[in-house]
C-alpha cells in the first residue's frame, strides 16, 4: 500500500501522469483509476481485496475431491495426469479441467511434478505426405505388468504419427520386422522409405558404431530393396526422437490400459492393441499431414508376400528332398520334370511359419511350419489333368 500512496501523491502533485503512476505500480491505467477512486472514498481500507474471506464460487466440494482421489488410488493408479483426466471426463459428473486434476494429484503426493525441460532442440520437420517415410522400432518393457519383458514392435508414419502396426513379441528380429511391414502393405500399400535403427536384423554394420553396409544386405534389407522401398538408418537416439517420444507415451498409457482390461497373455494383448487401443491412440495423438493425399503405392495381388520373407538357397538331395531348419521337405512330382535332384532352389520362410520352395520364379511346393506338404492349387491341378485326358 505504501507504493500506491507514493504513486498517488506523485499523481496529485502532477509529477506523474496516470500512465506513469500505473506503470510504477505494475497495473493498467484503468485499474489505477479504480484504486484512486476507492482510496479517495474509503482511504487505505478501500484498497483491501474484497474477495478475502469469501469462498470461491467455483470451489469444488470436499466429497467430490475425495471421490476423484479415491478413483485414482483404486482404479487408475500409475496413470499420468492427462490419461487419468481423459478417463474421468467420460463420467458425466466429472466437470473439472486438466490443470485442476493435475494440481490435485500433485498436492496429494500421488504424482510428481515434471522436471524442467532442458535446452530446446529443434525437431526434424515431418515428411509432408503420409507414406513418404515410416518408422519402425521396438521397446523392451514389462508391458503386461507381470515382471516379464516383451518387445513391442511399432510401425508409425512420420507425417502423421499414426501407428499402423503394433504387437508384442518375445524378441524383435527379422520376422517381427516383416510382420510390421506386412500389416502396412496389406492395409495402405507400399511406402516410399523405411527409417530404422542399426539393429542387426535391419543392417550389417562392419565396424561398431560406423556406417551401415548398403551393398551386403540382411534379409530385411534385401526384401525392401526388391519392393522398391528406400532403407534409411538412424545414427543416434536423437535421430529417432519421434519414436522415442511415442514409446514414452505407450509405456505411460498402454501398460495401464492392459491392466485395466485385466489382460495377462501376449495373444490377448495383441488382439486388444489391434482392435481397441490403436484406434483410440491414433485419434488422440495422430496429426494431419502437411499436404493432402498419400504417397503409398497400391499393390495388386499377393506377390509381395513372396518377397517379404526369409529366403535361403538349398540344393535338392538325391531323394528329391530339401533340408531346411531340421525339416525334410519332399518335393512333389510335376508333369514338366520328373525330379529336381542337384538343382539349386530357394526356400521361402514366411512370418506366419509357412514354407515354400521356388525354382526361379516358379513355386514348386508349399508346406506348413511342421513341413507337411500343402497342395498349391487343387482346382488348377484337376484342370490340367482334364485337359491332358481330353
Amino acid at each position: 500500500m505504501g507504493r500506491f500512496v507514493e504513486a498517488y501523491e506523485g499523481y496529485e502533485r502532477e509529477k506523474l501522469t496516470e500512465e506513469e503512476a500505473a506503470r510504477l505500480l505494475g497495473v493498467t491505467e484503468r485499474h489505477f483509476r479504480r484504486m484512486r477512486v476507492r482510496y479517495e472514498q474509503e482511504g487505505l481500507e478501500g484498497l483491501v481485496d474484497r474477495r478475502l474471506g469469501k469462498a470461491s464460487a467455483r470451489r469444488v466440494p470436499v466429497d467430490k475431491i475425495e471421490w476423484v482421489i479415491e478413483e485414482y488410488k483404486t482404479r487408475y493408479v500409475g496413470f499420468t495426469a492427462k490419461h487419468f483426466h481423459e478417463k474421468m471426463k467420460k463420467n458425466p459428473t466429472f466437470t473439472w479441467g486438466y490443470t485442476w486434476t493435475k494440481t490435485l494429484l500433485q498436492s496429494r503426493g500421488l504424482l510428481e511434478k515434471a522436471p524442467r525441460k532442458g535446452v530446446h532442440r529443434k525437431k526434424r520437420p515431418r515428411r509432408p505426405l503420409e507414406g513418404m517415410m515410416l518408422h519402425q522400432d521396438a521397446s523392451k518393457h514389462d508391458w503386461l505388468g507381470d515382471g516379464s519383458t516383451l518387445d513391442l514392435v511399432v510401425t508409425m508414419d512420420d507425417a502423421t504419427s499414426e501407428i499402423y502396426s503394433a504387437f508384442l513379441t518375445d524378441e524383435e528380429g527379422t520376422v517381427s520386422s516383416f510382420q510390421g511391414l506386412a500389416d502396412v502393405i496389406e492395409t495402405k500399400g507400399l511406402p516410399c522409405s523405411f527409417y530404422t535403427d542399426r539393429g542387426s536384423h535391419y543392417w550389417i554394420t562392419p565396424e561398431a558404431g560406423g556406417k551401415v553396409d548398403k551393398v551386403n544386405l540382411t534379409q530385411f534389407g534385401r526384401a525392401i530393396k526388391q519392393l522398391g522401398i528406400e532403407g534409411i538408418a538412424a545414427y543416434s537416439p536423437e535421430a529417432r526422437g519421434r519414436s522415442e517420444r511415442m514409446f514414452r507415451t505407450l509405456q505411460d498409457r498402454l501398460v495401464n490400459e492392459l491392466a485395466l482390461a485385466k489382460i495377462g497373455s501376449k495373444t490377448e494383448a495383441n488382439r486388444f492393441i489391434r482392435e481397441v487401443y490403436l484406434p483410440e491412440h491414433n485419434k488422440l495423438f495422430s496429426v494431419d499431414a502437411e499436404q493432402k493425399g498419400s504417397a503409398f503405392v497400391p499393390v495388386a495381388g499377393e506377390a509381395w508376400r513372396d518377397i517379404l520373407c526369409i529366403q535361403e538357397e538349398r540344393q535338392v538331395g538325391n531323394d528329391n528332398t530339401v533340408r531346411y531348419n531340421g525339416l525334410c521337405l519332399q518335393l512333389p512330382a510335376v508333369p514338366e520334370r520328373p525330379h529336381f535332384v542337384k538343382a539349386t532352389v530357394r526356400v521361402h520362410d514366411y512370418p506366419d511359419g509357412a514354407l515354400a520352395i521356388f525354382h526361379g520364379p516358379r513355386c514348386l511346393a508349399k508346406y506348413t511350419d511342421k513341413g507337411d506338404f500343402v497342395a498349391l492349387n487343387p482346382r488348377k491341378t484337376s484342370e490340367t489333368k482334364e485337359k491332358k485326358a481330353a
